[in-house]
């Protein structure tokens, strides 16, 4: 089975040890991205998935002190899951105004698509991207990144919705974004990727299980990484919804655990910065190296 543990920390950490020696010991770096605001069922559901909802979310993130990454939607659709449904609405001053609010050394933004539309009934195969050819990919970001703009939002970070893109799209992602992300659903259409890893001009961000899931999936993983001390950037993925069902407690629970081991995402961008040399194969983004 293919997961962030034995396929991605066992491999590196072993190539860390390689390198560094007893300096590669040390706690991990956990990168927690959370999907998204405002919610594709905030329309549909606004009590259950509403503006208020993600405010409480967001005041135990930071009562914790963990930074973190949202993806927005620019857009709202009505019953995103219907690729014949068109309604959509832009973001409601309520929304607007939250995103306003949150504090950029803490939060930090992606685009998550244009209005988290599938282009698919199958839930096997959710997309708002695949299926576009370039042009088209390039005028859903350009759309996305136009209605971010007046709230002085410029992300660098990309999130697709439901996880899937085309592997032809990835290039064009790529030049627009310093960082593309993924998770489990992204394997069928790119592969198992080591994460992170630069993958053309950007680098490439997947999560996979158990440090995608639910919090209470993620805290044992997370607390085996602590006490390996694996050193690495170490993607978390949640999603601020089914914390809502579980009524914030699970979520509570792995902050307590997690908190002093997560970065910032301004510093690991710092980093991707830093290590955006010519290269010829997977690195390391914090030091450059093969992966």
């Amino acid at each position: 089975m293919l997961d962030y543990e034995r396929s991605v920390a066992d491999p590196l950490e072993a190539a860390r040890r390689a390198v560094l020696g007893a300096d590669a010991a040390a706690p991990p770096r956990f990168l927690v991205r959370v999907d998204e605001f405002p919610h594709y069922l905030a329309w549909d559901d606004p009590a259950r998935y509403g503006t208020e909802r993600y405010r409480r979310f967001h005041a135990i993130m930071a009562q914790a002190g963990v930074p973190y990454l949202i993806a927005v939607l620019p857009r709202v659709s009505r019953a995103a899951l219907d690729p014949d449904e068109r309604r959509w609405r832009p973001l409601e001053e309520e929304e607007r105004t939250l995103l306003g609010q949150l504090p950029a050394d803490a939060v930090a933004f992606g685009l998550h698509g244009l209005d988290h539309r599938t282009r698919f009934a199958s839930p096997r195969r959710h997309s708002e991207l695949c299926g576009l050819g370039a042009v088209a990919t390039d005028v859903l970001i350009d759309d996305g990144l136009a209605e971010l703009a007046p709230l002085d939002l410029t992300p660098e970070v990309f999130v697709p919705p439901y996880n899937r893109f085309d592997a032809e799209q990835y290039d064009v992602l790529a030049r627009r974004f310093a960082v593309v992300c993924g998770g489990p659903e992204s394997v069928a259409l790119l592969g198992f990727q080591r994460t992170p890893m630069w993958r053309g001009e950007a680098v490439y961000l997947p999560s996979y299980f158990p440090l995608y899931g639910r919090a209470r999936e993620v805290l044992p993983a997370a607390r085996r990484l602590i006490d390996r001390r694996v050193g690495l950037w170490a993607p978390i993925v949640l999603h601020w919804g089914w914390e809502a069902e579980d009524d914030w407690a699970e979520l509570e629970r792995l902050l307590a655990v997690i908190a002093p081991c997560c970065a910032r995402w301004e510093d690991f961008l710092a980093a991707v910065r830093a290590s955006n040399t010519p290269i010829t194969q997977p690195s390391d983004p914090a030091t450059g190296r093969p992966a």
